[in-house]
């Protein structure tokens, strides 16, 4: 599934202090290679270079905390 700019999203990265999160696809990139890459912003922060198969779709309900 791909994701476009503005979508909610949950983060499932055990290495980043985000792990779990809900926030909102602020960038996309595409390597040379044809791989998809993504920025999320959060509430404290963002993180960059998030590939696609960390990332799933929030609930409507996630998104409002």
């Amino acid at each position: 599934m791909s994701f476009e700019e503005d979508d909610h999203v949950v983060l499932s990265d055990k290495h980043s202090e985000f792990d779990g999160e809900v926030g909102t696809i602020t960038q996309t990139m595409e390597s040379m290679f044809g791989d998809v890459t993504y920025t999320i912003s959060f509430e404290d922060g963002q993180e960059t270079g998030v590939p696609e198969d960390a990332l799933e779709l929030a609930e409507p309900d996630e998104d409002e905390a």
